[in-house]
């Protein structure tokens, strides 16, 4: 089970998890980052968790 953890007061709202995630787990929501899709749908890339620039992506197996 993949488990994806916004720490969304620190989220800046840059969209880099939007357009990195191939299968479009993110939305910017008023400002900030959610998780708007199905998380079993992840390919564990982790494209989402390298290109945010403050690190508050985590994914954890």
């Amino acid at each position: 089970m993949v488990k994806i953890e916004v720490e969304i007061e620190g989220c800046i709202g840059c969209g880099a998890c939007v357009n990195a995630c191939p299968v479009s787990l993110f939305k910017i929501v008023d400002g900030k980052a959610k998780i708007v899709g199905n998380t079993d749908t992840c390919v564990l890339c982790r494209a989402c968790e390298s290109t945010c620039p403050v690190g508050i992506i985590k994914i954890t197996e």
